[in-house]
């Protein structure tokens, strides 16, 4: 959909909005330039998670995007 005419498609479609279904241990791997899904995104989720009481872990990686790039953060990725 077209955003912002679309907004209510991407209200329902979007993770943060559906962490009361999730049950299971998280974790979010993050770029800390991703321009696909911004590194707030997954603070947000994050922080959801965390107060729903499942367990979570967020790692951001320094000048990642969508995609990593660095070997260093595959290899741990």
């Amino acid at each position: 959909g077209v955003w912002p005419q679309d907004k209510e498609r991407y209200d329902e479609r979007a993770p943060v909005n559906a962490v009361e279904q999730l049950d299971c241990p998280i974790l979010l791997l993050q770029g800390d330039e991703d321009k696909v899904v911004p590194p707030n995104q997954s603070e947000q989720f994050y922080l959801a998670a965390k107060a729903k009481g499942i367990p979570t872990c967020l790692k951001m990686y320094k000048g990642e995007q969508h995609g990593f790039r660095k070997a260093e953060n595959i290899e741990d990725s």
